[in-house]
């Protein structure tokens, strides 16, 4: 639950000039195409890809990692640890494909069966907590989250879910395109029921019965742009008060179910789509429901189980939804399964072969210059008042910087994993991590925990920690080379560092001070100071467009437009701070300053498949990478000084647009 309000940014750096600079393109035009021309001309998506950037070539490089590193715990025959046999067997049963085929849907054919045997809506409730406690969600996710209002304790969290399609927009918008979309989804619903036995009639009827309750949800759904603000999403109630607004769940014997532990408080997210969803339990008729939740069997297993429910899957969320032309390999599915399932132990052995004590060191060498840049910065502002000001520095010297990996490793010795047993290996790993998460519940915070497998490319702010986060694979070449240029390491990871370091000051992150909590820390005049300058983003972003004429959704990307354009400031800022523009020097024909803006132009050379720029316009926090890119450098004079740029071309903005 708590990942939901945690500012995640997928960030990707090559300081090298890979991408070098293709005529016509002129860097006062579009520098996006300056940068990564030759680049995007060079690596189309692969068959197997939604989309191609350098974030996926250095993923694809640290799975091979991972691949070397559970093929060595695989082997039987070799003297192994404990960790090593639950990481080879685990990996190795999700590989045995011919194992897996010859089970087709025998996995699930008990959660169908007791779908099947119900007899009326009172025992709705008790199926739904069942199907929970199997780790089958049905239209609300459970789990453990901070207080906003008290930083040190954890509670229990609602929040809303239930839909098949990424979007409530997916069910709701009249277009042409969501139409036929729709027509896909139910006939891909209606695919997976005839797999699972259902005749041609019977396999019809299911799909339209799950449209039916997946847009009733949708309707009752609430949009992403107001899930945004923390505010609209804290409701605070006691179990009784849940009930109360509810009462159409068995909530103590869900709890029960579930293992939960006592519950004094829940945080629901959404009360209105939870009182408006439980109601359907009551309106909605009973084959209906039975279907819906045989789809939630459905769905959420079919890249378990035999080849023609993988291929299913793949055929509408991978071609359909995303435009990659070819399934993954499965070395690949199995890899990325168990960096989810055994993340940090596996992560452990991926920390011990690519990430040294050194790398950590300079990384947080450069993390402090970046936070210092930041001190700089707030006290320059002079939209702010002194107060506001004197409490933004508070909050920024209480920032916890996490590098590599955690200081204690995640213990998964009550683990279970049986050789030969994928589908209940995944089950069991998934219930493992469900436990755990809920045992949390009503206990003090722990603050050295981690959100992010140490092997994952990404980085993330998050405001109830304020903490800033890096795993160690996001801390390596390309993205930062010891001894590297520093023009270019600055304007690679120490954007990203700045990125991060700037959610914490963003329209959500500003809402939480330094020690984690959901509090108004600022005047009434600097908040209205602070949102007229994020208007500015809002507006300048909206008016992107991609493909198909589809606008960038600027209240929906504000907090990374702010982080980004916030972020690579602090890094110049920390990057002059160090003296290295003046002893840089020409390199390859560029300036250090040119050498900066080019670093940062090479995190985002990334092509994507028709389908999934969609998919990112309409449902992601984050715009498109050109526009991340040229959005952040048009409101930067420096980058129009650094390559000469007259006032009134297409890369200088009339009205730059600054936050931070």
């Amino acid at each position: 639950m708590k990942t939901l309000y945690a500012l995640l940014s997928l960030l990707l750096v090559r300081p090298s000039f890979a991408a070098e600079p293709v005529a016509p393109a002129d860097p006062c035009t579009d520098f996006y195409r300056y940068a990564c021309g030759s680049w995007l001309a060079a690596n189309p998506v692969p068959p197997d890809q939604s989309q191609w950037g350098r974030f996926s070539e250095l993923a694809e490089r640290n799975r091979a990692v991972l691949r070397g590193i559970l093929q060595k715990a695989s082997d039987a025959s070799a003297a192994r640890s404990p960790d090593e046999v639950k990481l080879g067997d685990y990996y190795s049963s999700c590989m045995d494909e011919k194992a897996v085929d010859a089970l087709g849907a025998e996995p699930i054919k008990g959660y169908l069966e007791e779908i099947a045997a119900l007899k009326s809506a009172e025992e709705l409730p008790g199926e739904i907590s069942r199907l929970y406690a199997a780790g089958i969600p049905a239209f609300f996710y459970f789990g453990s989250e901070q207080d906003y209002k008290d930083a040190g304790s954890m509670i229990a969290a609602i929040g809303q879910g239930g839909l098949g399609l990424p979007d409530k927009d997916y069910y709701l918008r009249m277009d042409s395109d969501s139409a036929e979309l729709r027509g896909k989804y139910e006939e891909h619903v209606r695919r997976m029921f005839a797999l699972a036995g259902y005749d041609e009639a019977a396999s019809s009827a299911a799909a339209a019965a799950v449209m039916r309750v997946e847009t009733a949800l949708a309707e009752a759904s609430m949009d992403r742009v107001t899930r945004r603000n923390p505010e609209k999403t804290y409701h605070k109630m006691t179990p009784s008060e849940l009930k109360a607004l509810a009462p159409e769940l068995d909530w103590r014997g869900f709890f029960s179910a579930v293992k939960a532990p006592e519950i004094k408080y829940i945080n629901v997210e959404s009360p209105d789509f939870l009182k408006k969803a439980a109601a359907m339990l009551r309106g909605t008729p009973l084959a209906d429901w039975k279907t819906y939740l045989s789809w939630r069997v459905l769905n959420g297993s079919a890249s378990l189980l035999s080849k023609p429910f993988v291929d299913e899957d793949f055929a509408f969320y991978g071609r359909t939804l995303s435009g990659a032309r070819e399934l993954r390999p499965r070395w690949k599915r199995c890899v990325d399964y168990a960096n989810s399932g055994l993340g940090f132990l596996l992560g452990k052995r991926y920390v011990a072969e690519e990430f040294s004590p050194a790398d950590k060191t300079a990384a947080g060498e450069m993390i402090a210059g970046i936070e210092k840049a930041l001190a700089g910065d707030i006290d320059s502002r002079d939209w702010m008042s002194p107060a506001t000001r004197e409490l933004a520095q508070k909050k920024l010297a209480e920032v916890d910087n996490k590098i590599g990996y955690p200081d204690r490793w995640r213990d998964y010795s009550a683990l279970e994993v049986k050789p030969g047993d994928w589908f209940g290996d995944h089950r069991r790993a998934a219930l493992f991590e469900m436990h755990r998460d809920l045992n949390k519940i009503g206990k003090p915070v722990d603050r050295s925990e981690w959100e992010m497998t140490p092997p994952t490319v990404n980085a993330y702010y998050d405001p109830s920690m304020n903490t800033i986060n890096f795993p160690a694979g996001i801390l390596q070449p390309p993205f930062y080379r010891a001894g590297g240029d520093p023009a270019m390491n600055y304007g690679a990871i120490g954007a990203v560092m700045g990125h991060e370091l700037t959610h914490g000051f963003d329209d959500q992150g500003r809402k939480f001070d330094g020690k984690g909590n959901m509090t108004d820390w600022w005047t009434r005049s600097d908040a209205e100071a602070f949102d007229r300058r994020s208007e500015c983003f809002v507006d300048e972003y909206s008016s992107f467009t991609v493909a198909g004429g589809l606008h960038v959704n600027g209240k929906l990307t504000l907090g990374e437009d702010t982080a980004d354009n916030g972020g690579l400031r602090l890094a110049l800022m920390a990057l002059e701070n160090g003296s290295f523009l003046k002893a840089g020097g020409l390199r390859d024909g560029h300036t250090p300053e040119q050498r900066f803006f080019l670093g940062w132009a090479g995190v985002w050379c990334t092509n994507y498949t028709d389908a999934y720029i969609k998919l990112l316009v309409l449902t992601d926090p984050h715009p498109p990478a050109q526009d991340r890119v040229n959005g952040v450098l048009i409101n930067m004079p420096e980058f129009a000084r650094a390559y000469g740029c007259k006032a009134g071309s297409p890369m200088t903005a009339t009205h730059p647009c600054r936050v931070w």
